[in-house]
């Protein structure tokens, strides 16, 4: 009980927090580090199937996340489950419908489905964490989303690459993804930050391994130096660096602001598309980045709710 009010007064005091210059910076930084995920891993799905490239991705990432645990405390054997549980559900489903879901949209559509995650968070933080949310930072989220709604739909006059399933598969990712970064909040303050990310992405790459196997061996593929190279971005830079970053960063930053930011996320990824891929940019996407601007300006601000 005393460790349940613990943790209640701990979210209450990240709500209040002063959003300082580092923190925003690290936001940044994340919101670059995300954006270009889905350009790289339409590069990698040139080669590579989707369940595979998604499960190579995650052996490139645990490596390397174990060896973060040498030293740490080791995860209580009854936190186990919901720690595996809790893998299961952001990694093996949430990042497998993601990638699945990408192979199977357009940019513009998967830009748009995707910045559908910080509504989720800001919804599970503020029943989950009990993080209050104004009406003011209300205001910026909606404003920040008809913002991407704008940008992504600058090039949708010659979308012809979204299927019916690919839409859902990054709305079944969004709210899983959306799951794992609340959930795991509570988790990281009982038994660590690296020993809650590495165990859980841990348990989510065996929940996929025998789906990539059976689609390898469905469809045989050879790998290419691009689609190692993808799998190496996600699983180091999006995986490893990015989820530990995010994860302090919501110990640190109130929700709606945390994830608000994250709507940057697609002006990076489509600016990186447009230099990979060729997409333009025009005058709709200033306008645009204008309204994500003004979106995040609003969700900063940061005063005590009633």
């Amino acid at each position: 009980m005393s460790q349940t009010l613990s943790n209640k007064t701990a979210y209450m005091a990240i709500s209040h927090k002063p959003v300082t210059l580092v923190s925003f910076g690290a936001m940044l930084l994340l919101a670059l580090m995300w954006g270009l995920s889905i350009p790289a891993t339409k590069l990698g799905l040139n080669s590579t199937p989707p369940l595979t490239l998604t499960a190579l991705r995650y052996a490139v990432a645990v490596p390397f996340m174990l060896l973060l645990l040498i030293g740490k405390k080791p995860l209580p054997w009854k936190a186990v489950p919901t720690v595996a549980m809790l893998g299961i559900i952001g990694i093996g489903l949430g990042q497998v419908a993601q990638t699945i879901g990408v192979n199977g949209t357009s940019a513009s559509v998967g830009t748009i489905l995707s910045a559908t995650i910080p509504l989720f968070i800001v919804s599970f933080a503020t029943y989950r964490l009990k993080q209050p949310i104004t009406i003011i930072q209300i205001c910026g989220v909606a404003t920040a989303f008809i913002g991407i709604v704008v940008v992504a739909f600058e090039n949708t006059s010659s979308d012809i690459t979204t299927t019916f399933s690919g839409p859902v598969w990054i709305q079944i990712s969004a709210i899983a993804v959306a799951f794992y970064y609340v959930w795991s909040v509570e988790l990281t303050l009982k038994y660590g930050t690296v020993v809650v990310v590495t165990w859980s992405t841990f348990f989510g790459l065996l929940a996929m391994i025998p789906l990539a196997a059976w689609e390898t061996y469905q469809a045989p593929f050879t790998l290419t130096a691009v689609s190692l190279g993808a799998a190496a971005y996600l699983g180091l830079i999006v995986s490893v660096a990015g989820l530990f970053l995010w994860i302090s960063i919501l110990k640190n930053v109130p929700a709606p602001v945390a994830a608000s930011i994250q709507y940057l996320q697609p002006v990076f990824g489509i600016i990186a598309s447009a230099i990979l891929f060729g997409d333009n940019i025009g005058l709709q996407f200033l306008l645009g980045v204008s309204l994500i601007l003004a979106g995040l300006a609003l969700t900063m601000r940061n005063k005590k709710a009633r």
